[in-house]
């Protein structure tokens, strides 16, 4: 166990997952951006939507992290980054008492947007996190039954950018949904791209992942609809919404896929795939801050 301050500091840094949290940080970008272009932008609240969702993702990385080990989705032969449940870095306890507070923290946020929003705002609040912890916890986890994917692209998409969006019109909008697939289908793509890697030992584990289910040929071809999908929303937001043309530079971030595409085409060991998951993750913070910063200053 990681005793000293120093060997806390980093081992919590580890459990959190600082490079999947762009999947909670492009949505909100692109709800806040489609808001100062429509002349609905209000600061706090849109702040305090980032605050949530980065809560809400910490709180799901932590309960992935100590359910994955209870469960015995993760052990010994796992292959990609160190998950502290496993490795005996923190006290599987500490872990899962992490996931309650970050999921409080977020609970607490949420009332301050639900007196601003309204009852759409708290179903919204109390589905995200209940499937934080639904998605490797509870009767039913969402990962193991191979709807992890529907998960990350409603939270981390449609509902992310959408509900960004209606904490300050106090509105819903079409095209904040539009922008939400775009997000929600890359940041899908991570998933898909972790469950590639660890397809194997998912297998072996009981883990029935989408990538599990549909097999090796079927996951590559669900990651190219993926990207196909975040490379179509800008152009039909642009001809169709009338978006901005400084929106359609947000497909600047789609070259920055074919690295880690290419490597789930062409990988023999799972290893191979580990950088792939932060190229893609890369995608999704450049693909969103392009598609929030062109939305705003057109």
């Amino acid at each position: 166990m990681a005793t000293s301050l120093k060997g806390r500091v980093q081992a919590w840094s580890i459990a959190v997952r600082p490079k999947t949290l762009t999947a909670a940080v492009a949505p909100v970008a692109v709800g806040a951006g489609l808001a100062i272009h429509d002349g609905v932008f209000v600061a706090l609240p849109a702040v305090a939507a980032l605050v949530g969702a980065l809560l809400i993702q910490i709180g799901t990385n932590l309960g992935n992290d100590y359910y994955d080990f209870v469960r015995g989705g993760d052990d010994v032969n796992r292959v990609g980054p160190t998950r502290v449940t496993q490795a005996g870095i923190i006290a599987p306890e500490e872990v899962r008492r992490a996931m309650f507070i970050a999921l409080s923290f977020a609970m607490l946020v949420g009332v301050y947007l639900v007196v601003v929003a309204g009852w759409p705002i708290f179903l919204i609040g109390m589905a995200s996190v209940i499937c934080a912890v639904a998605y490797t916890g509870g009767p039913l986890p969402l990962a193991y039954h191979g709807l992890g994917d529907i998960f990350v692209f409603l939270f981390f998409g449609l509902i992310a950018v959408a509900g960004t969006y209606y904490v300050q019109a106090l509105s819903w909008s079409p095209d904040a949904l539009l922008a939400g697939a775009g997000l929600g289908a890359l940041s899908t793509a991570i998933l898909v791209m972790n469950n590639l890697r660890d397809l194997r030992t998912d297998k072996r584990a009981g883990k029935r992942t989408l990538a599990v289910r549909i097999g090796v040929a079927g996951t590559r071809a669900e990651l190219v609809c993926l990207i196909v999908c975040g490379t179509l929303v800008p152009v039909i937001g642009w001809k169709v919404y009338g978006w901005p043309t400084a929106s359609l530079f947000s497909l600047v971030a789609l070259p920055l896929a074919m690295s880690p595409l290419r490597a789930a085409f062409r990988y023999r060991d799972p290893s191979e795939l580990i950088p792939a998951l932060g190229q893609t993750a890369r995608v999704v913070i450049v693909y969103g801050a392009a598609l929030a910063l062109g939305l705003a200053l057109g």
